[in-house]
């Protein structure tokens, strides 16, 4: 039986990223919306402000541990179904699909229980404990997501795996049905009903309700990789490989909560030796002020991964049909549109940290919020050029089946680097430190994707000879 997606082996390569590319963009950037949405009217609810922002940014790391899960079970699996149709084997993409769902489930209902079990060291552990009334928005919020845990999960387990069976407009779809949910009830919840955080984290758990409930309907109807009885019994080797695959994508998220961990820590550490960051009534500030930092970087990063994770199929697919020409096409586009997207961040962190920053009520707050989130805002991306790049490599390289290039590069950055300058520098640079421990991370990281990028372009470059 052949697969009706023979013609990501024929049809143009700008057409593919256009086709599979935009709607992956638009989901991961939806997705991204709903923590961003939920800050940006938290911040300007005046009976919440600074400290709920500072709640928002403590629990933020804790729902990238679900979303880490998820993406490596769903781009893994996305990975292995488009490797599998490829090679005409569907009845193997089809077992992937089973597999995916089960671990999906069953993960997402452990991690559910465990934060609630040890949520009061889970929060002290990512820094709420950096003032009483941050603290208890902290504890509100973290209670009423981790009830959406594993609604979630599966919404972003799913997604991926919608994309490989060739329905990426579907995968956009979902996603945006819950998040413009999300987007009108969090107004009501927060300044209507005056729930506070509690309000902006149900408006967030329905949006995400909704999405799954597309994502079971879609998993019934799907067109190439549907599940049979059979399927959803676990194999080994299977769950093994799609774990393998997805493995890349766990770290890359997993790795961002040791880093923001890190970093949250850092900032209360440093913060308390401010001379103005170390009064109670402007404690929570750094930690508000670094989490919108690291928003808007989420959303650039949300376009950067979107246009890669969007070519995975098209990359497991040609890698799969020993396509290897327009594997190496691929490469290239995806590398310029990608430091294309970097372009134009650096310009809006560099030139407008203050428009940026009105987003999340800094009308309401003293001109120290202000300040040190200008500040923040040009050090801490200065080189999201560099960074845009470094994301794209580790995502191509694991569409390529290059898992441990991919992982280890990953580790690198995330985990060496990341983790690593935000304890190290603030030892020298005081809060600053926190800031430089971003670009220099990015700078060392570049030095070895551009040692990869061109090994992989001279391994395509023999094959295509061959």
């Amino acid at each position: 039986m052949e697969s009706s997606n023979q013609f990501l082996g024929t049809e143009r390569i700008s057409k593919l990223m256009q086709k599979y590319a935009i709607p992956c963009i638009i989901s991961l950037l939806v997705g991204a919306l709903y923590n961003i949405v939920d800050q940006i009217f938290i911040a300007n609810a005046s009976y919440l402000g600074s400290y709920g922002n500072a709640a928002n940014t403590v629990v933020f790391p804790l729902t990238v541990v679900a979303l880490a899960i998820a993406v490596m079970i769903g781009d893994g699996c996305c990975s292995f179904v488009s490797i599998s149709l490829g090679q005409n084997e569907v009845p193997k993409a089809r077992r992937s699909v089973g597999n995916a769902v089960v671990m999906c489930l069953v993960s997402s209902i452990v991690l559910a229980a465990l934060y609630l079990i040890f949520a009061d060291n889970i929060l002290a552990m990512f820094g709420g404990t950096v003032n009483a009334e941050t603290y208890h928005h902290s504890q509100e919020y973290f209670f009423y997501i981790t009830l959406g845990v594993p609604f979630y999960m599966f919404g972003q387990a799913m997604n991926p795996i919608i994309r490989a069976d060739g329905n990426p407009r579907f995968a956009m779809i979902s996603t945006l049905a819950g998040a413009v949910l999300n987007i009108i009830l969090d107004p009501v919840f927060i300044f209507g009903l005056r729930w506070g955080m509690m309000g902006a984290a149900v408006a967030t758990v329905i949006g995400q309700l909704i999405t799954a409930a597309l994502a079971v309907w879609y998993l019934l109807h799907m067109k190439i990789t549907r599940p049979e009885k059979g399927d959803y019994r676990l194999k080994g080797s299977i769950c093994g490989r799609t774990l393998t695959l997805g493995m890349t994508s766990f770290l890359s998220q997993i790795s961002l909560v040791a880093a923001m961990a890190a970093i949250n820590n850092m900032i209360r550490k440093y913060g308390a030796l401010d001379t103005v960051f170390g009064q109670e009534q402007y404690a929570q500030i750094p930690m508000a002020v670094v989490g919108i930092v690291m928003k808007f970087f989420q959303i650039v990063i949300s376009i950067v991964v979107g246009m890669a994770a969007g070519c995975i199929p098209v990359v497991g697919f040609n890698m799969g049909a020993k396509k290897p020409a327009r594997v190496k096409e691929l490469f290239t586009k995806l590398l310029l549109a990608e430091a294309a997207v970097g372009v134009v961040a650096l310009v809006l962190v560099e030139g407008f940290p203050r428009q940026l920053i009105a987003l999340f009520g800094a009308a309401n707050e003293s001109v120290y919020y202000t300040d040190f989130a200008v500040r923040s805002f040009r050090i801490y991306l200065c080189m999201i050029i560099l960074a845009c790049v470094n994301k794209a490599c580790f995502i191509f390289l694991q569409a390529m089946g290059k898992a441990v290039e991919s992982t280890a590069l990953s580790m690198v950055r995330e985990v060496v680097f990341g983790v690593g300058f935000a304890l190290l520098l603030p030892r020298f640079f005081g809060l600053d430190g926190v800031l430089y421990s971003m670009p220099m991370s990015d700078i060392l990281t570049f030095l070895i994707a551009g040692y990869l990028i061109c090994k992989t372009y001279r391994e395509l470059n023999q094959k295509g000879e061959v």
